[in-house]
């Protein structure tokens, strides 16, 4: 039994390689009933302990729960996101008493204002007591449920970093207060749809809210935008949760060719420490570590070579080492480093040492032993 709550187990538990979904019934003491809850847990859940994960959580969990969780799951498959644990939250039968707000202030109230404190005090407290989450925090509406989760960004210190808010029917002065809140937020996500086919009123409401938000200069705040051709009321949920995602974690995804070609081939600056900020940055941002990926070691290897900056190669060489010690592909690069730089000798140790580690991309036990031949050919040796 917890302070606030009692967990009833109500489903059975399903498992499978595409992730872990649990079906909870969740006792609150502050709406006095209980809550049907979705959750679904990354892949290896169980298998990797130590690891931590964003949370996102769903409202209108009956039918949106499964287009995110599912999105999730496909994004963190291809490294796109960091896996993440999803959790929805049934309104089906509640959705108005949860969202309604007085007439006056226009702020939540009655059942309202309890489901507000249930997500922030009881339900967000329970899954981050119960399951391993990281510092941040996501949280999904549409219509009613994206109008409401606005009331969260207005705190003083938000429990949720990420806003994805589809096609809200939005209160009167509702968007000259998330104007003004996101005019000096720090670290907010804010993710905002409708669409052509969008009801009028909230399609209205929604375009002029827009055109207040993206004047905002703050680059503290990140802001995305999208009204969809062709897309009704509710067909544009499956358009906006995949660009909401992408938007959030832009910064995480592996380096693209894009970015090869328009950034790391231009660079001035060290391609090293530009790898090195992009990891420390994305740190600071999710709240998650994480090893550098093979991709982004090679698009900035490959950089180097191209303009032939040599010098990089040693301490690129020396963290693809720490990073992935069972693999060759450091000793490859210090390899290159010395060859490049005069001293064939340590080089050709380099790349004997590489010899017996586990290969890599391009890189196998045939290529890293031509290198070590060529050098002895070279010097006769």
């Amino acid at each position: 039994m917890k302070k606030s709550v009692t967990l009833i187990i109500a489903f059975v538990f399903v498992a499978s390689s595409y992730g872990q979904v649990i079906y909870e019934s969740f006792r609150s003491i502050k709406l006095d009933q209980s809550r049907e809850l979705k959750i679904q847990l990354p892949r290896n859940y169980k298998k990797n302990e130590d690891k931590i994960y964003p949370l996102i959580i769903v409202l209108d969990g009956d039918y949106l729960f499964e287009p995110v969780a599912g999105n999730v799951d496909y994004f963190s498959y291809w490294e796109d996101m960091p896996e993440s644990i999803v959790v929805g939250v049934n309104q089906r039968k509640t959705r108005e008493d949860d969202c309604r707000y007085d007439t006056a202030e226009f702020l939540p109230e009655l059942k309202g204002a309890e489901f507000f404190e249930f997500i922030g005090q009881e339900l967000v407290p329970y899954i981050n007591q119960n399951y391993r989450t990281a510092q941040l925090k996501i949280i999904v509406g549409h219509d009613y449920t994206a109008n409401f989760i606005n009331y969260f960004l207005f705190k003083d210190n938000p429990i949720f970093q990420g806003y994805i808010c589809i096609s809200p029917e939005l209160a009167p002065p509702m968007g000259e207060r998330i104007n003004n809140t996101l005019s000096t937020a720090a670290d907010i996500w804010y993710y905002l749809a409708t669409a052509t086919n969008d009801a009028d009123n909230i399609k209205q409401s929604v375009v002029a809210l827009d055109e207040q938000l993206s004047t905002i200069e703050n680059p503290e705040m990140s802001y995305t935008f999208d009204n969809f051709d062709e897309s009704s009321h509710y067909t544009l949920v499956g358009r906006a949760i995949p660009k909401a995602l992408e938007g959030i974690f832009e910064m995480y995804r592996p380096i693209s060719k894009k970015t090869y070609k328009e950034v790391l081939l231009t660079l001035e600056s060290s391609p090293y420490d530009y790898l090195v900020d992009i990891y420390r940055t994305t740190e600071k941002l999710y709240g998650i570590k994480r090893k550098i990926r093979i991709n982004d070691f090679i698009a900035v290897s490959t950089a180097i070579e191209k303009n032939e900056n040599w010098s990089e190669l040693e301490p690129l060489g020396k963290l693809a080492i720490k990073e992935h010690s069972d693999l060759m592909l450091g000793h490859y690069y210090l390899g290159m480093f010395y060859e490049q730089t005069g001293e064939p000798k340590k080089a050709m140790r380099a790349y004997e040492s590489g010899f017996q580690l586990a290969e890599v991309a391009f890189l196998t036990k045939d290529y890293m032993l031509d290198k070590v031949n060529k050098i002895k050919e070279d010097f006769g040796w």
